[in-house]
C-alpha cells in the first residue's frame, strides 16, 4: 500500500473528510487509518457505514460546519461534482471553503516518486491500459496499473523503485486532480458521453484536454503515424479502436526506449479483456459475443463493424445521441432485442431503419431469443451483446451485465 506520510505532513494535522464509501472509497479509507489519518466519512447508502465505523472512521453527515474544520474532501468519482447540479456535500465543501480531491490527487501529493502514466479517450481506456501494462512487463518493466481498471490507487503496492503505474483516468476522477498530472499522458479520443455529468460536450471535452496540458509528454492517438504498424497483423482488439490502442502503446514505449520490434511483439500475445467483444462460446455456426463494456454508440460501432449476420442485443440507460451513428451498420443487423429503459426509443430508431426488433425488456428473454433465431440460420452468425448503453437500470455496472449474459449463455 502507499505511503501516506508526505499527504499526512501537509494536512497540519487537521482531519479530513470522506464522501463515498464504494471500492475506491474504502479503500482510500483503508489507506488514510493506515497512516493515522483522521477521517469524517458517510454515504447516502448506509449500507457500508458499519464497516466504515469498524475501520476507524468517524461517522458522520458532512455539512460545512463539521466540514469547515478538515482540510479536504475526498470525494468518490461517482458524486456530482457540478452538473446536473452540485451533491449537496459539494455545496457544502464550498460553502466550508475547503478543497475538493480525489485518490488520485491523494497518491500524487504522496510524492511516491514512480513514473505514471494517465490514459483516458472516450472509448478504448482499459483495453489500451492492459495492454500497455502487458507489452512493458512483457519487456521488461516493471509496471502496475490502477485508477479506473484493475485496483484503486491507494492499493497500489510497488515492490520496485523502477516501478510505472498506467493509470486509466475518467473524466470523473480528472475533474478531482487539481494538481496532478502524468509524467505521459494518452488520449485516445473524444465522443460525446457523460454529458449530464459534465453539462455539454464542450465541458467534457475540456476536462480531458485539462490532463494532456499540464503533461510533459502528450499522446494524441488520432495524430500518431500509421505507417509503423504496416506488415504487421495483430488479433483484434477487444470492442476498441484497435490501431489507436496499439500505437498508443507503441508511442509510449517510444518514450521509454522500448525496443519497437520486441513491443510488437508483446501486442501479439495479449489474451483481451473481458466484456471487451469477449468470445463467450460457440454453439455450431454461432457465437456469442459478451461486448457489455460498450456503454454508448460509439463503442457499439466497433462490435457491429466487426461481425456479420448479428443477432443484436441492445438497450438499457441510453445515453445523449442513443444509437446516432450506428445506421452505418445496418445491413450487418439480422435482428435486434431490446432491453431495458431504452425499450422503447431504440424501437424507433429501428423502425426507421427498417431493422427487425422484438421487445424483450430483459437480458435473459432477449438472449434466449436470439439464440434461437441465430440458430436457426444456415450461415454463420453472432449473437452479439454490444447494449450501446449504461447498465444502472438493471444492473450494477457493466461487468454485472456482461457476466450475467455470460451466465446465460453457458446455459444454453
Amino acid at each position: 500500500m502507499i505511503d501516506l506520510t508526505a499527504f499526512k505532513d501537509s494536512l497540519n494535522g487537521k482531519p479530513v473528510a470522506l464522501f463515498g464509501l464504494g471500492v475506491s472509497g474504502i479503500a482510500t479509507l483503508e489507506a488514510l487509518i493506515k497512516n493515522d489519518i483522521t477521517v469524517f466519512a458517510y454515504d447516502d447508502h448506509d449500507t457500508m457505514h458499519q464497516k466504515a465505523v469498524d475501520m476507524g472512521a468517524k461517522l458522520t453527515p458532512l455539512n460545512v460546519s463539521n466540514l469547515e474544520g478538515c482540510a479536504c474532501l475526498i470525494l468518490a468519482p461517482g458524486v456530482p461534482l457540478t452538473h446536473p447540479e452540485p451533491h449537496n456535500v459539494v455545496k457544502a465543501a464550498h460553502a466550508a471553503g475547503i478543497e475538493i480531491i480525489g485518490d488520485i490527487e491523494i497518491l500524487h501529493r504522496t510524492r511516491h516518486g514512480h513514473k505514471t502514466i494517465g490514459i483516458t479517450g472516450t472509448n478504448g481506456k482499459s483495453t489500451t491500459t492492459a495492454l500497455l501494462t502487458h507489452v512493458l512487463n512483457a519487456c521488461g518493466k516493471n509496471a502496475m496499473m490502477g485508477g479506473n481498471i484493475g485496483v484503486p490507487v491507494l492499493k497500489l503496492n510497488p515492490s520496485q523503485k523502477d516501478t510505472i503505474f498506467i493509470l486509466e483516468m475518467s473524466s470523473y476522477q480528472i475533474d478531482l486532480c487539481p494538481t496532478f498530472y502524468p509524467d505521459i499522458g494518452v488520449l485516445l479520443n473524444i465522443t460525446p458521453d457523460h454529458i449530464d455529468r459534465h453539462g455539454s460536450f464542450e465541458n467534457y471535452a475540456a476536462i480531458k484536454h485539462r490532463m494532456m496540458k499540464g503533461t510533459k509528454h502528450q499522446i494524441y492517438a488520432e495524430q500518431l503515424d500509421e505507417t509503423r504498424l504496416t506488415g504487421h497483423k495483430f488479433p483484434m482488439l477487444p470492442g476498441d479502436h484497435n490501431q489507436q490502442n496499439i500505437l498508443s502503446v507503441l508511442a509510449v514505449c517510444d518514450l521509454l526506449s522500448i525496443d519497437q520490434d520486441k513491443a510488437i511483439k508483446a501486442v501479439k500475445t495479449f489474451p483481451g479483456l473481458a466484456h471487451r467483444q469477449y468470445l463467450v462460446r460457440s454453439i455450431g455456426n454461432v457465437q456469442y459475443i459478451n461486448d457489455s463494456k460498450a456503454t454508448n454508440a460509439e463503442a457499439a460501432s466497433k462490435a457491429l463493424a466487426s461481425h456479420e449476420n448479428i443477432f443484436w442485443i441492445v438497450g438499457g440507460q441510453s445515453k445523449e445521441g442513443g444509437l446516432a451513428g450506428l445506421e452505418y451498420y445496418v445491413s450487418k443487423i439480422e435482428h435486434a432485442y431490446l432491453i431495458g429503459e431504452a425499450s422503447e426509443e431504440f424501437q424507433h430508431w429501428m423502425d426507421e431503419h427498417q431493422i427487425p426488433a422484438t421487445q424483450c425488456k430483459t437480458l435473459d428473454k432477449a438472449t434466449k431469443a436470439a439464440h434461437a433465431a441465430a440458430q436457426n440460420q444456415k450461415t454463420p452468425a453472432t449473437v452479439l451483446l454490444s447494449p450501446a448503453c449504461a447498465s444502472w437500470d438493471q444492473f450494477k455496472s457493466f461487468e454485472h451485465r456482461g457476466n450475467a449474459f455470460i451466465k446465460i449463455v453457458e446455459g444454453l
